[in-house]
């Protein structure tokens, strides 16, 4: 399945991926907006491992984002149980190659889209450290809107940050 944007595509997972997922992902730049769960440094063996979890995903709710024919980044959701099944968790995080060109800010509308459309979903839920201005804005682009600030809500590399929540409705 491939979603096309501008510029890039969004796909499923590939072996193939699997060299350019470890030389991107192995960025503290990245890991310092991302939570404990992912690793730091990003090694070979934790590239494999990741994409054996998602390159049999059925449905596909995790996709690369594809800039000229190379791995660049990664968009998708964690279903949540109970209450809150009905509104997942948006996660992604993109190379540093590529940020400011305005990817994530597509990705983001059509992967909103996608989801919506796919998925017997009220809302996506997004939490953004207070650092992390970029991805705020990217957000706000996308359609998204500000909740709320959850205070002190996090603790990352021995500091407290506040976790910025965001919420796409379906229409």
């Amino acid at each position: 399945m491939e979603i096309k944007g501008n510029g890039f595509i969004l796909r499923e997972w590939q072996d193939s991926d699997i060299t350019e997922l470890q030389r991107l992902a192995n960025n503290p730049k990245i890991a310092a907006n991302l939570y404990d769960r992912f690793p730091s440094p990003y090694t070979m063996a934790d590239a494999k491992l990741f994409i054996n979890l998602k390159a049999n995903e059925n449905p596909v709710t995790s996709f690369v984002i594809e800039i000229d024919g190379l791995f660049a980044g990664t968009i998708g959701i964690d279903f949540r149980t109970d209450v809150f099944a009905r509104s997942p968790l948006i996660g992604y995080w993109l190379g540093e190659d590529y940020w400011g060109k305005g990817v994530m800010t597509e990705a983001l509308k059509l992967i909103t889209a996608y989801l919506f459309s796919r998925f017997n979903i009220m809302c996506l839920q997004a939490g953004v450290f207070s650092r992390n201005q970029a991805s705020m804005r990217a957000l706000e682009k996308a359609g998204y809107s500000k909740q709320g600030v959850i205070k002190g809500a996090i603790f990352k590399n021995d500091e407290v940050l506040d976790e910025h929540i965001y919420v796409a409705y379906k229409q």
